[in-house]
């Protein structure tokens, strides 16, 4: 059952790079994310009326509700511009990393946790894989390039940075809340975020006449991606099976190289690659 778990976990990783390539690849950023979000928002919202009609929450469980669909928003909104900006196979590890770069730093600072010598060299991965899709460190000749890759790394650094903060209100939230409905709370605060963009935008009907199919793929993927990864912790631990999900990194970034042909293919895979070892190293060893 361990073998089974590992690969749908990996199955969960694989998954979320999909739909985060069809992402990539849409025509408009914010309407295709607004479409795939919204189409489980639709199926879900009987599920959360209904637990919250038969049992009501307390005032300030509310409040934590709303800030819950606030930073969904929040991350809704910096998505779609970092997908604009930047290439996925350079903005994705960083987004998915972050949590995992700042989370025991956070730790280790202020709430006085250690890490381990192993831990010390996940960080010190994560860091030089960062550093180097930042493209900080090209040379002057290329001062204009390093400019415009180091626009979209902050953006992704912020769409990181926002994940680590509702995956901490999250845990809160599913002590008086279902998995679902909280899925159902952060999808309508997420649609909430895009939907004046989309209607400004005027292309809803474009981009599902261009993109109908791999709407609907997406729609079933990005939830999908997530429910995989909770069948896998049935069978095994949470802590033991969390890291491997970040192989998905590695996966986005090949997806990006071979399939929309973004330049800097082996720098990028290796960078992709040092991070989800730093990953890995903290996850099963920090």
């Amino acid at each position: 059952m361990v073998i089974v778990s590992i690969l749908l976990v990996i199955a969960s990783g694989l998954t979320h790079a999909i739909w985060s390539l069809f992402t990539k690849s849409s025509n408009n950023k914010s309407v295709f994310l607004w479409s795939i979000i919204m189409v489980t928002t639709v199926v879900l919202l009987p599920f959360l009326i209904r637990e919250l009609w038969l049992h009501p929450l307390s005032l300030s469980s509310y409040g934590l509700l709303l800030l819950s669909a606030a930073f969904q928003s929040v991350y809704a909104l910096l998505l779609a511009r970092t997908y604009n900006m930047g290439d996925l196979s350079q903005v994705y590890p960083i987004m998915r990393g972050t949590s995992t770069l700042f989370i025991p730093i956070v730790g280790v600072l202020f709430l006085r946790e250690s890490l381990s010598i192993y831990g010390w060299l996940g960080l010190l991965l994560m860091l030089t894989g960062f550093l180097a899709l930042s493209g900080i460190f090209t040379g002057r000749r290329k001062s204009i390039a390093s400019a415009g890759c180091i626009k979209p790394f902050l953006m992704a650094l912020c769409v990181g940075l926002c994940t680590t903060c509702y995956v901490f209100v999250d845990k809160l939230n599913l002590q008086h809340i279902s998995a679902i409905s909280l899925l159902e709370v952060t999808n309508i605060g997420f649609v909430a975020a895009l939907t004046p963009i989309v209607i400004a935008s005027k292309q809803l009907r474009l981009e599902w006449k261009l993109n109908t199919r791999i709407i609907l793929l997406g729609a079933i993927l990005n939830p999908g991606s997530y429910l995989l990864f909770l069948f896998a912790m049935k069978y095994a631990p949470v802590a033991h099976i969390s890291p491997i999900r970040e192989i998905g990194t590695v996966f986005a970034t090949i997806l990006g190289i071979v399939v929309l042909k973004e330049k800097q293919g082996k720098k990028r895979i290796a960078c992709s690659i040092l991070i989800t070892l730093g990953i890995l190293l903290i996850g099963f060893f920090g």
